[in-house]
């Protein structure tokens, strides 16, 4: 019997799981907590606006970019020791974050963040898989290492807000040294370290092109979003894609390559990275467009976006550790369709209400669409991890990282895109009259463009504001509905692709 039944965690594990938590906390807390910074960093730095952009952007984009090659190291030389080199390296590069006098000095700490950052969702998931050999188990710890993530997005601008109103704007990322120093110090007793035995030497060249693929196309379609030339978004796409083909066929002639290819002949394993593709697709598309409706529409100041933003986080705390019971009744497929529908309906809600201006409306319906995702992510990185090879386990990691990756820039970039052209038409055709040429540029731009010529005008100001938050009420409403058609074609999807996986706990 004990042959054929998987070992169940002990305590040991169940405290390490709590462990494991602490850095998702704060690698997701980084995404998040130096929005709130950006004026006080601004006034004390004084960069130039493509600093600016790249201060908050690049460690995102570093993130995206080593989540391969970082997996991947993890089963080479341990995942237990990767995690804590990258504790190291985080905190220390925070502490240079923290004091930079320069945007130079910044950006550089920023991109260092992002590498180091790399390193802690791939191990710390990959961990998982080793610590609870269990099916239901190691859902439950799956649900619990989602759930951290959203907990950090969650408070990151609240403690942010906190800290800024009694320290300057570096303390923000001050917060991850003494977490890093208690990692430092529990994680080698109660963490196992593992590696894959018979694995080979990394293979630089071929992390170089991981890296430059992922790092171009991601900057493509956030190029994209943000309205830059096409020209260079698309040829940084297509670039990316190109070194992207050269990659894969390096890793077909490698003895050990960084990406085991076969990986995707498993169908439970491509399907998973898909529908997580089109989860994190929703998630991160309204995001964006919901902060940018909450500040410039509704008037609310980012701190207090941030404290409305609260119970969408928690939403996705709640749904997440609502899966393992969901799929003690149901099949993975059923899961994943009623999570997508609930996302479906909560994004039509969301279209409706932009109009109308209610705030509560707003938020219970983006907390509703929280919770439906939630089993979507979770589902997903259970079973790119279960139809790993455990030898494998910090490459499947790394790759299901960089699918949510992925399908947030995706979300970002379509209905981002789709809403400022929805946006320009409607205000092209409600214009006060009377504006300069300069202004009506600014206002076509976008909702915030809107705004800053609305402060240069002594009459009509508030004429072209409220013309603004009507054209992009009315483009959120096409735009989310859009959205909603979109998730619910992948609920149906889901069910054909799904249909023949049985629940881990089954």
């Amino acid at each position: 019997m004990s042959g054929t039944t998987p070992m169940r965690a002990t305590r040991r594990e169940w405290i390490g799981l709590a462990v494991i938590a602490l850095p998702c906390i704060l690698y997701a807390m980084d995404l998040t907590v130096l929005n709130l910074a950006v004026p006080s960093l601004t006034a004390s730095l004084n960069p130039t606006a493509a600093q600016l952009l790249w201060i908050v952007d690049i460690y995102g984009f570093f993130v995206a970019g080593s989540l391969l090659t970082m997996g991947t190291l993890g089963d080479r030389i341990g995942r237990r020791k990767l995690l804590l080199i990258g504790a190291v390296a985080f905190g220390l590069t925070s502490l240079l974050a923290a004091f930079a006098t320069t945007a130079e000095t910044l950006i550089f700490a920023r991109a260092l963040l992002g590498i180091a950052g790399a390193t802690l969702a791939p191990s710390t998931l990959s961990l998982i898989t080793n610590m609870f050999r269990d099916d239901r188990e190691r859902t439950i710890a799956i649900s619990v290492w989602v759930a951290s993530f959203s907990t950090g997005g969650a408070i990151g601008p609240v403690v942010g807000g906190v800290l800024l109103n009694y320290f300057w704007w570096g303390s923000v990322f001050l917060i991850a040294v003494p977490i890093m120093v208690v990692l430092l110090l529990v994680a080698p007793r109660l963490l196992p370290e593992y590696k894959d035995p018979q694995a080979g030497r990394l293979d630089i060249l071929s992390a170089a092109l991981s890296m430059a693929a992922v790092l171009s196309i991601i900057y493509g379609i956030k190029s994209l979003a943000e309205g830059g030339e096409l020209a260079i978004s698309l040829g940084a796409i297509m670039l990316g894609l190109v070194i992207g083909v050269v990659f894969a066929s390096r890793q077909l002639r490698l003895t050990h390559p960084l990406l085991d290819l076969s990986l995707f002949a498993r169908p439970a394993f491509s399907a998973a990275l898909s529908i997580n593709v089109f989860g994190f697709f929703a998630l991160f598309g309204m995001f964006l467009v919901v902060a940018q409706y909450m500040q410039l529409v509704l008037g609310l100041t980012p701190f207090e976006a941030g404290i409305w933003s609260l119970p969408v986080g928690l939403g996705f705390v709640v749904g997440s550790l609502l899966t393992p019971l969901l799929l003690s009744r149901m099949r993975p497929a059923y899961v994943l369709a009623l999570g997508l529908t609930v996302a479906a309906l909560a994004l039509l809600v969301i279209g409706l209400t932009a109009p109308s201006r209610d705030l509560l409306t707003l938020i219970a319906a983006d907390t509703l669409l929280s919770i439906g995702l939630a089993p979507v992510a979770t589902i997903a990185a259970d079973l790119v991890m279960s139809s790993a090879p455990p030898e494998r386990a910090g490459a499947a990691s790394g790759l299901n990282e960089t699918s949510s990756e992925f399908g947030g820039a995706l979300g970002i970039a379509l209905l981002g895109s789709i809403l400022t052209v929805l946006y320009r038409g409607g205000l092209g055709e409600t214009l006060p009259q009377g504006l300069s040429g300069e202004a009506v540029a600014m206002a076509l731009r976008g909702i915030g463009g809107a705004h800053s010529a609305a402060e240069t005008l002594p009459e009509g100001g508030v004429a072209l504001l409220e013309a603004a938050r009507v054209a992009y009420a009315d483009a959120m409403l096409v735009t989310s509905l859009l959205g909603a058609a979109i998730v619910f074609i992948a609920a149906v999807t889901t069910i054909a692709m799904f249909r023949g996986i049985r629940p881990a706990t089954a």
